[in-house]
């Protein structure tokens, strides 16, 4: 929105900042993060005071979890303001691409925060059908991976970049939109799997979603493109602000959730998120790229599902508790300890994320 205060600029006024995206995404990061100091507290006392009980924690989740009954939920929303509100005022709103990555943000979050309000009315961890969430998540990502698909330049519509490989693409026709759903959904439920521990998901987000911001700053200039030998996709450069703002109100929301959490992201947080990562990945052709860089969910995902799949074939398990952050916690890990390293693989895998860009 302030983007059009640009307008006003003559010469070498101040008003000539707010064309720049790298001023407009440091200006929605501090936003984004003011508002998270500004309304946590008493968002905080808002969801205690409704809640009462808080969320319900799960019979059969390790013992320690026992100690965080009564901390309040849905506090994901804390992020989604500070992202919603940071965005609109920062980024250029006549950009296709943040209208798809915030139709897929605030859709996953709604989906997460009735999964979310069910639980807490019904004190019970069982919250909206899966089945529903599921498909509700698939119609989701269908309308933005057509949307995506529809204004992706021509010569990348429907096309899979692969990285390393220069100039390599693979036409995907109408599979593009079912692979785009993959990726949407894939990433919102990864996500959601991590969010177990206080801290555990929202900082290998923010490491992702830095990192896919300046992938997106980079495939949306000329210059940049030509000198990595990256696909072009003009436009993607305003997801930048996208993620600034994310970072910023998920640094607010963690000033909060830093162990011992005063409050939950909640699905309401974690699906959104993770389905904003999904979306911006598949926006700026970078899909494979999102499943190093954001290795660590694709670790926590796979852990359930071998778990799963093996228990129903021999009725043993892999792990001794899945997600795969529980298992370590069975171990005798301590929580703070497993997050720390956590988020040391994260930001291991993001930086070899970024380096695909100019491994050509």
């Amino acid at each position: 929105m302030l983007y059009w205060l640009s307008g006003l600029a003559e010469g070498g006024d101040v008003f000539n900042l707010f064309r720049y995206i790298t001023f407009r995404a440091g200006a929605a990061f501090f936003t984004a993060l003011v508002f998270g100091f500004l309304f946590g507290n008493p968002l905080i006392n808002l969801l205690r005071r409704k809640q009462k009980k808080g969320q319900p924690i799960r019979d059969d989740g390790p013992q320690s979890h026992f100690a965080k009954a009564g901390t309040p939920t849905m506090g994901g929303l804390l992020i989604l303001s500070a992202l919603l509100v940071s965005t609109l005022l920062w980024a250029r709103l006549d950009n296709p691409y943040i209208w798809i990555v915030l139709f897929v943000t605030l859709s996953f979050g709604l989906i997460g925060f009735a999964d979310d309000y069910a639980k807490v009315t019904k004190n019970s961890s069982k919250g909206t059908s899966s089945r529903g969430r599921f498909v509700l998540g698939l119609a989701v990502a269908a309308l933005a991976g057509g949307m995506a698909a529809y204004v992706h330049p021509a010569d990348l519509t429907n096309q899979l970049a692969f990285p390393v490989f220069k100039d390599a693409l693979f036409n995907l026709g109408w599979f593009f939109v079912p692979f785009a759903m993959v990726v949407i959904v894939g990433a919102a439920n990864a996500v959601n799997l991590t969010d177990g521990l206080d801290g555990l998901a929202v900082m290998p987000v923010m490491i992702a979603a830095g990192t896919l911001g300046v992938i997106a700053y980079a495939v949306g200039r000329t210059d940049f493109t030509d000198y990595l030998g990256v696909h072009y996709v003009p436009g993607t450069g305003e997801i930048f602000i996208f993620t600034a703002a994310l970072i910023g109100g998920g640094l607010g929301f963690l000033w909060y959730n830093a162990p011992p959490a005063a409050v939950f992201m909640g699905d309401t947080g974690s699906l959104a998120l993770g389905g904003a990562l999904g979306a911006i990945a598949v926006v700026t052709k970078h899909e494979i790229v999102l499943a190093i860089v954001g290795g660590l969910f694709v670790v926590e995902a796979l852990s359930v599902i071998i778990q799963v799949a093996y228990f129903k074939r021999t009725g043993k398990r892999v792990f001794l508790m899945a997600p795969i952050h529980h298992h370590f916690e069975k171990k005798g890990w301590a929580e703070p300890q497993i997050v720390i390293r956590f988020w040391i693989i994260s930001l291991i895998l993001a930086l070899i994320g970024l380096a695909t860009l100019k491994l050509r």
